[in-house]
This record gives structure tokens, sequence and C-alpha cells, in this order.
């Protein structure tokens, strides 16, 4: 009986880390996902494409991915899963490390207006703390991005 319990148990964990890792997009995801918001953002301009990348059940949401719109002084214009963040300074935003990523992405961009940056974020479809890595472009003077996150090797 304990080695049915034991087998059991180990099958729910499993199954459990296939759900996350089914919900897990990949670098590639979130380059096209970046590289489709941008040429949707140049087509149908500012207004309904920040409307549409902040639907979260839009086409600019999949699996953990989703849009962000920044402007050069942080100013969230744009966000696929948090809604209360639009409209929002975001520059004094840390990760767990006290990294304020905002700010450095601010930065990456004035130096390289495409580009891919790291830091660490809670990610929506799990609810831990993971490595974000954030494929952005520059499109005038807004930042579109977007992130796909990687576990934590401990």
């Amino acid at each position: 009986m304990n080695k049915l319990l034991a087998m059991t148990a180990a099958l729910f964990v499993f199954a459990g880390s296939a759900l996350a890792d089914d919900l897990r997009a990949t670098d590639a995801d979130a380059n096209a996902l970046v590289k489709n918001a941008v040429t949707y953002l140049k087509r149908h301009g500012p207004e309904k494409a920040y409307k549409e990348f902040s639907n979260k059940n839009g086409p600019f949401v999949y699996r953990d991915l989703y849009v962000v719109v920044l402007d050069m002084n942080g100013n969230c214009l744009a966000h696929g899963d948090k809604a209360e963040m639009i409209g929002q300074n975001l520059m004094r935003l840390k990760d767990p490390d006290g990294k304020e990523y905002v700010r450095e992405r601010i930065e990456m961009v004035r130096e390289k207006p495409v580009g891919t940056q790291v830091f660490k974020r809670k990610n929506p479809a799990t609810g831990q703390v993971e490595i974000r890595v954030f494929y952005y472009e520059k499109v005038d003077n807004v930042i579109v991005g977007s992130g796909a996150f990687k576990q934590i090797e401990k």
C-alpha cells in the first residue's frame, strides 16, 4: 500500500511539472510575439495596438507571455498581464535581487534599440519567481517587449 501511495504521489508531482512546462513559452515564442506586436503597432497605430496588447484574452497573450509597452520615461502604456500597471511610472520597479530592471531596460534601449534583457520576475502562470529573458524593440519613442520565463536552478 505504501508503494502505491508513493507511486501515486510521484505521478502527481510529475503531472504538475508537465503542466508547468505546458504553460511555459520559449525564447523563440517571446521573440516572435514582440515582432508580431511591433508589426501590429506600426500597422494599426498606438491606440488600437495598446488596447489589444492589454487584452488578457487577446492574441498578444500566449501561455506565460504577454506584451508590455513603455515610453522612454518608464511610463507603462500597455500591459498584457496587469492592467493596473497601465498609466503608472515603473522606473523604480525592482526584481527580487534589487535590480531596477525598467531603468536598466531604458538605458539598454538607448544603446541598442533591439535586444534582450535578463532579470527576475514572478511568472503569472506558475506563481514562482523565475528568470525572465525579455526581448524588446524600440518603435519611435516606445519600447515593445515580452519575456520568456526560465526556472531558477537550485
